[in-house]
């Protein structure tokens, strides 16, 4: 019985072990520019984590792009890109989540801060860029990712469906909409397509 809760021990540190595996910086950077558009890979600033689990800066940008690498405790591959513009909601997004907030609780300290002018919102369409897919078609050694889908989000705050000529549902694959309509996170959403 003994024998038996230790290799039940070992198998359940194993796979947590695996899920949190921290890749070389080089891998998590080739992974976050899976997001990004070709012309701006080279230039792109690059978050990704330390060995202590940490989101740390991997790469100083030189252009208008900021990447996410895959977060090692995420289930399955995933990775943004998203215009400096939104990095200031990006970022305290982040900062919330730390500090244990819900999705429902960051919206709603977002919005109040984004209405009293404390963070702010791009003055004009901001893009993000997600690219993800299962951990089976992903090689941690070069870091690609076969089969994976893009999805593509552009930030346009208080944005409508009048004043953008979207529909508030796709009614096709792949059809832009619009997302939270007269919001400060307004967004055109464009559905995941395959790779």
């Amino acid at each position: 019985m003994r024998n038996l809760s230790i290799l039940i021990f070992l198998i359940i540190s194993g796979s947590a072990y695996a899920q949190s595996e921290i890749l070389p910086a080089e891998i998590q950077i080739a992974t976050a520019m899976l997001a990004a558009p070709e012309d701006s890979r080279s230039g792109a600033m690059v978050y990704g984590y330390n060995e202590q689990g940490d989101l740390v800066v991997l790469r100083k940008g030189t252009n208008n792009l900021i990447c996410i690498a895959d977060d090692p405790e995420f289930d399955g591959i995933k990775v943004t890109c998203y215009s400096k513009k939104l990095e200031p909601f990006m970022s305290r997004g982040r900062e919330l989540s730390l500090e244990g907030k819900s999705e429902i609780e960051k919206r709603k300290i977002r919005q109040e801060e984004v209405e009293s002018g404390k963070l702010k919102m791009p003055d004009s369409p901001s893009t993000l860029y997600v690219f993800s897919g299962s951990t089976d078609n992903y090689d941690k050694t070069t870091g690609e990712l076969k089969n994976g889908k893009f999805r593509y989000v552009v930030y346009i705050p208080y944005a409508t469906a009048e004043s953008t000529g979207l529909p508030l549902k796709p009614d096709n694959p792949g059809m832009p909409w619009l997302m939270d309509p007269g919001t400060h996170r307004a967004h055109i959403m464009i559905s995941p397509v395959s790779n």
